[in-house]
């Protein structure tokens, strides 16, 4: 299970006095107002930041960290990850997972069977799907609903599914 969990990419900057554009990769853009901390990944490694201002601008977001002020000293953000710490991420509901601790779970059936890893989650209207690669490289998409998907464990790292009819 991972301790980080990304929320956006810096795609440019945003101005001259220091200002970076994000692309917001989180389901609540919304939580950009309340961040106080990120943890920004770049080529030169991992910098912890104080977020001092959040604008919206269209569907972006203009973030000003904490003692840079100038274009010069963010221009190499650019394509940088946005990171908060596992605490800070948004809290959970009941049988909600976060996707990275999904990612790479073993996949077992209900006869207790390999059917393979989990290797992505599709978000669709209806429900999400589960990308599941299974040892010969083919994948298998598994809906996830509970007629579906039996048992998640992320700590122990597997998910126990019911390969309904024709899956």
């Amino acid at each position: 299970m991972t301790n980080r969990f990304q929320i956006g990419v810096v795609i440019g900057t945003h101005g001259l006095r220091g200002e970076v554009k994000v692309y917001p990769t989180t389901q609540d853009p919304e939580r950009f107002r309340r961040l106080k901390h990120v943890f920004l990944t770049d080529r030169a490694g991992e910098h912890e930041l104080t977020v001092e201002s959040v604008k919206f601008v269209g569907a972006l977001i203009a973030l000003k960290f904490k003692g840079f002020d100038s274009i010069e000293q963010v221009q190499n953000f650019r394509h940088a990850e946005l990171m908060v710490d596992r605490k800070d991420a948004i809290p959970l509901k009941e049988g909600e997972y976060y996707i990275p601790d999904l990612i790479g779970l073993s996949v077992l059936d209900e006869k207790e069977q390999t059917v393979g890893r989990l290797t992505d989650v599709l978000k669709t209207a209806a429900n999400d799907v589960y990308e599941v690669t299974k040892p010969d490289g083919t994948t298998v998409l598994l809906p996830a609903i509970p007629e579906c998907i039996l048992d998640v464990q992320p700590e122990e790292g597997v998910m126990r599914v019911f390969m309904m009819p024709g899956l």
